[in-house]
């Protein structure tokens, strides 16, 4: 059962940074995964009267304030456009449209969750996070950091010219994904960010130089095996690592083939 004892709705930076540096303290964000907790809160820390609930596109990236729902990342046109509708895919499966409309960016990255799709795919991308104090730092660097006491203020996605394409697997629609995967090729450099195996989500890049920019299927067989070999699995009851690792070759092939064409 979640406890709140008091609810304070901010109005700076400054202040929600004060009040989070109590343990008993927690931000609200969208609240959705919080809620199925169990924890006594003190003081429940809501940032949204702070303006950091929109997406501002601009020349050279995207700037999208930790209080964008997930619905609004899935509808943007830009981020749409830009990635070839992978945004969209990773988001449409995420539970419901009632759910999107509340789940929040800051609250899906922050939280570091295995198996979430939010991660994966922005990983996917020339992603940066903004943090109140600890300043910008690529999503990646990010993503392997222990859960700490900052404010996540905002993603900032480079528009590094990008080919990419989301993939997922799930017992049932609406479903925690068994495995997660998207695939890009940012200026020339194919990785594929892979999550829910069942760990955080990981980026394996092309090293070896296996695939060129248009591979062909040959080299992309060759690919998918070797994000594989690179990806580490783990058994949970939704699935065994096994398992995953399969999934992860089958669903890298596919989305190499989607984003190349």
């Amino acid at each position: 059962m979640l406890t709140i004892k008091e609810y304070v709705k901010v109005k700076s930076l400054e202040e929600a940074y004060e009040l989070n540096q109590k343990r008993t303290n927690h931000i609200l964000g969208g609240m959705l995964m919080l809620r199925l907790g169990s924890r006594n809160i003190q003081k429940a820390i809501d940032l949204s009267g702070l303006g950091l609930d929109s997406i501002e596109e601009e020349t050279l990236e995207f700037r999208i304030g930790c209080m964008t729902t997930l619905r609004a990342l899935e509808t943007h046109e830009g981020l749409n456009a830009y990635t070839g509708g992978a945004v969209r895919e990773s988001l449409r499966h995420i539970v419901g449209v009632q759910f999107r409309n509340l789940a929040t960016v800051g609250g899906s990255i922050f939280g570091r969750f295995g198996f979430s799709d939010v991660l994966t795919m922005f990983l996917g991308l020339d992603t940066y996070v903004e943090l109140y104090k600890g300043g910008i730092l690529p999503l990646e660097e990010f993503a392997k950091k222990k859960r700490d006491t900052d404010i996540l203020v905002r993603l900032i996605v480079k528009k590094t010219p990008v080919k990419a394409a989301y993939q997922s697997f799930r017992l049932t629609r609406t479903d925690f994904p068994v495995l997660a995967l998207m695939a890009s090729c940012l200026d020339g450099e194919w990785r594929c960010a892979v999550g829910a195996r069942p760990g955080r989500a990981i980026v394996v890049r092309d090293q070896d130089g296996i695939l060129k920019e248009s591979g062909n299927q040959a080299e992309i067989e060759r690919f998918a095996a070797y994000v594989k070999e690179k990806t580490p699995t783990g058994t949970n009851m939704r699935a065994s690592a096994e398992y995953r690792s399969h999934l992860v070759q089958v669903l890298a092939k596919r989305a190499v083939e989607q984003a190349g064409g």
